[in-house]
C-alpha cells in the first residue's frame, strides 16, 4: 500500500468517524492472520473520558464508496452510542450471562485448512463482576458462498452478526467457558440469515422474553458492572440478536421505568435499586446459563451401571 493510500484511509476514517460523533485518538499498523499489514484504530467521546472503541481494517481497505460507505457510517454511529455504556465490549445472552468480547483478530481470513471457509479469531469472557477468570477462545467461521452476502469481510460489516452469531451458539449450549483451552468453532451459517427478507434472523423471542432480556442487561451492565450508570437500550446488535427493532426495546424499557426496575433517559436506561435487590434471581439465571455450557455426562454410565 502506497503510503498516499495510507493517509487517504486514515483521513476517510476520520471524516467518517467525526461524523458519528466520535473522535480518532490513535492509529497504528497492526497484522492480520496471515501476516499482511492492517490499520488498527483507537476511537474516542469527545468528552475526552477513558472509554476507546478499536476498530481494525485491512490496510489496503477503501470504504469510502457508495455500496460500503452507508454500513461504515451506521456502524461508527452505533459505536458512539455503545460507546456511552460503562463497559461498552460487554452483552448479555438470552439467557442471562453476561459476557465481554475481545482479542479480535480482524479481518476475516482464508481458511488454512483446505475447508472453503473465511475465519475470525476472537474471545469471549464470563463479565459478572467476579474473579472466576473463565473464557472461551473462538473461531468464528462463514463458507465462501454465505460471504457473498456480507458487503465486506472487514469488522464494521461483520461484527454485528458474528457477535450475535456466538450468543446464539452458547444460547444453544455449545460454547464453554473455561480458564484455558483451544479455540472453539462457531459457525456462521445460512440459519442465521434470511434471504427472503435479506436480513439476520438469530432467536424469535416473543414479549416476555424481550423484557427478561432488558431486565438481566440492566441489572448486569448497569447495576453490577456499571456502578448503576446508564446502558444503551436501543442498540441495532441486540434488535437483531432478539429479532426485534430499538423501538421496541424502547417501549418494553419505558414500561418497567414505569414499574421502577430502571430509570430511563433518552434511550439509556439505569439500574435502580429496586431490580438491584432482585441479585439472587438474575445470580441464579447466570448460574443456569453457565452450568448449561458445560458438557453432560450420563452419571449411571460413569458409575458402571450402563447396560452393555
Amino acid at each position: 500500500m502506497t503510503v498516499e493510500s495510507k493517509v487517504s484511509l486514515v483521513k476517510s476514517l476520520e471524516t467518517a468517524a467525526s461524523q458519528a460523533g466520535l473522535v480518532l485518538l490513535s492509529t497504528t499498523q497492526g497484522s492480520d492472520f496471515h501476516g499482511q499489514p492492517t490499520s488498527v484504530f483507537q476511537l474516542g467521546s469527545p468528552a475526552g473520558d477513558s472509554r476507546s472503541l478499536r476498530l481494525e481494517l485491512s490496510e489496503a481497505f477503501e470504504f469510502d464508496k457508495p455500496h460500503l460507505l452507508p454500513a461504515m457510517s451506521a456502524h461508527l454511529a452505533a459505536e458512539a452510542r455503545r460507546l456511552r455504556n460503562p463497559r461498552p465490549e460487554c452483552y448479555v445472552t438470552l439467557a442471562g450471562l453476561p459476557i465481554a468480547f475481545g482479542k479480535f483478530q480482524w479481518p476475516f481470513h482464508r481458511s488454512t485448512s483446505g475447508a472453503d471457509t473465511y475465519i475470525v479469531h476472537g474471545e469471549m469472557q464470563l463479565a459478572d463482576g467476579g474473579s472466576q477468570n473463565l473464557y472461551a477462545k473462538l473461531a468464528a467461521s462463514v463458507t465462501v458462498t454465505f460471504a457473498e452476502i456480507v458487503p465486506a469481510m472487514e469488522q464494521p460489516y461483520a461484527e454485528s452478526f458474528v457477535y450475535n452469531a456466538i450468543r446464539k451458539t452458547v444460547d444453544f449450549g455449545q460454547l464453554e467457558f473455561l480458564k484455558s483451552g483451544n479455540r472453539q468453532p462457531v459457525p456462521v451459517t445460512t440459519r442465521f440469515y434470511s434471504r427472503w427478507q435479506k436480513k439476520f434472523l438469530f432467536t424469535e423471542t416473543d414479549d416476555q422474553e424481550r423484557l427478561r432480556y432488558l431486565l438481566s442487561k440492566v441489572y448486569w451492565l448497569s447495576g453490577v458492572l456499571g456502578s448503576s450508570n446508564p446502558v444503551w437500550i436501543a442498540d441495532p446488535r441486540d434488535a437483531q440478536y432478539l429479532n426485534t427493532t430499538e423501538a421496541d426495546l424502547l417501549r418494553m424499557a419505558g414500561h418497567e421505568a414505569g414499574e421502577g426496575f430502571m430509570s430511563l433517559d433518552g434511550e439509556y436506561a439505569a439500574a435502580t435499586p429496586q431490580l438491584m435487590a432482585r441479585a439472587a434471581e438474575y445470580e441464579a439465571a447466570r448460574d443456569a446459563a453457565l452450568n448449561f455450557t458445560k458438557p453432560q455426562f450420563n452419571e449411571s454410565m460413569r458409575s458402571g451401571h450402563a447396560n452393555m
